[in-house]
């Protein structure tokens, strides 16, 4: 039996962390942005004489502290008494810590496809066990609840899916511009000094997008988020300074990663494309917004 789950990358654009000895209750508010682009998972199970779980990345095998929160959702899920190969692959379209939540869509992922193929648990309910996961291995707080959602969400309540609650911003006409940079530890942001400057600046940006829930509000306060508290800065804000000359609304940073993000009208592609020759930047993505929930379903080789 093989299983394929697509999850979408997600780009938080500021937040607020809320932390709780409770996994399921811990979260965040803020807001971000669902992409097309993200994370495709495939997993066969087949019964046999021992239990081995084997992932792999893009192909390739990786050992499990390498993929630890996927690993931990495959053995909470899987029967306890189930023996047999589970092969789980995951292939992502942005490099893995960029900030475009791969680690929540890998779990996530996982999470649904067992769930298909087991039929013991509920959507709300496997994604509930992703969400526990990525918690308590500091990959993230609020990637899961948010790509459940699908759109460009808000976050107003802090917890798993089902605990949680999340609103969705209206738009029309826009792409996503999606320029991965480099690698940012979301665990060490986390465990940072600057947590505290995060949460204030996090709640003035929630509250402004809530009292006026505009994608220009969302794009104005995600770059002032990014540089008040020293996230945005180096060669990293020059870039998206030159982004800028291109674009009705600001460019911001991806939270967490060493990332740049920008909604683009389809007037200004060709000149953000001109920005990124004239920068020599190649690897970069426009996207479309994805507003479905993810999808999960048995997969047959030749279907994309």
């Amino acid at each position: 039996m093989l299983i394929r789950a697509f999850v979408p990358a997600h780009i938080t654009a500021f937040f607020v962390p809320r932390f709780n000895e409770e996994p399921l209750l811990a979260g965040s508010l803020g807001a971000g942005i669902n992409l097309s682009k993200g994370t495709n998972v495939f997993i066969s199970l087949e019964e046999g004489l021992e239990r081995h779980i084997h992932i792999a990345f893009n192909g390739e095998p990786v050992k499990k502290e390498d993929a630890v929160i996927s690993y931990s959702v495959a053995y909470d899920i899987l029967p306890k008494d189930f023996e047999g190969e589970l092969e789980i692959w995951q292939y992502f379209d942005f490099p893995n810590g960029h900030g475009f939540g791969n680690s929540a869509g890998g779990a996530l992922g996982t999470a649904l496809s067992l769930g298909f193929a087991l039929k013991e648990k509920t959507f709300l309910q496997a994604a509930q066990i992703a969400h526990k996961y990525e918690v308590l291995h500091k990959g993230g707080l609020g990637d899961v609840i948010a790509q459940v959602h699908g759109g460009i969400e808000v976050r107003i309540k802090p917890g798993a899916p089902g605990i949680g609650v999340v609103d969705n911003i209206f738009f029309e006409g826009y792409k996503v511009l999606a320029v991965p940079m480099g690698r940012l530890s979301t665990k060490e942001v986390l465990d940072s000094d600057v947590i505290r400057l995060i949460e204030k600046e996090g709640e003035k940006a929630i509250n402004a997008l809530l009292s006026n829930p505009k994608v220009e509000v969302l794009m104005k306060e995600a770059r002032a988020f990014s540089e008040r508290t020293g996230l945005l800065s180096g060669e990293l804000l020059e870039i998206a300074r030159e982004l800028d000359k291109a674009l009705k609304l600001p460019s911001s940073m991806v939270m967490l990663g060493k990332s740049l993000f920008a909604l683009l009208r389809e007037e200004e592609i060709e000149k953000v494309k001109s920005i990124m020759d004239e920068l020599s930047i190649d690897d970069y993505h426009i996207c479309e917004v994805y507003t479905q929930r993810p999808s999960v379903e048995r997969w047959v080789e030749g279907e994309r």
